[in-house]
């Protein structure tokens, strides 16, 4: 497991969710946000609808939420994309215990390799989530 700063906040990343849930201390049935490196990886995770097409490629910072459930963002930070580029995509979740605020000293302590670019750690505005169907959307963030 890897603490990174993301495009939005200090976040955990990892590919194995059961990992994140019992280091989070939340409900392991409770799905985690996917970051992909690109909307090819996206495609193997859901299908975007025709109509959201041009604004999903076209957002920044933003979560959807696909009719099969999953929620993804594809990302286009520069930095966050330079690492996820090795793994194509990751289950991505805040650097705290559920419900809890951002302790650095925790996030170092529980995670296995700590990823620091040039920017350090913060916390910033979480990304915007989008649930889309077929014909609507709706905001949840």
């Amino acid at each position: 497991m890897y603490l990174a700063q993301t495009d939005t906040t200090v976040g955990f990343l990892s590919q194995n969710a059961k990992k994140l849930s019992n280091i989070k201390k939340r409900d392991p049935n409770k799905p985690f946000l996917i970051s992909v490196d690109s909307f090819k990886t996206l495609k193997n995770f859901s299908r975007v609808p025709k109509k959201f097409k041009k604004e999903i490629r076209r957002a920044k910072k933003t979560t959807f939420i696909y009719p099969n459930a999953k929620a993804i963002r594809v990302i286009k930070d520069k930095h966050h994309l330079d690492f996820l580029k090795k793994f194509e995509w990751m289950y991505s979740t805040s650097a705290n215990e559920s419900g809890k605020k951002f302790d650095k000293n925790f996030a170092i302590k529980v995670c296995d390799i700590i990823v620091e670019d040039i920017r350090g750690f913060f916390e910033g505005k979480p990304s915007r989530l989008i649930k889309v169907g077929k014909k609507r959307k709706i905001k949840i963030r």
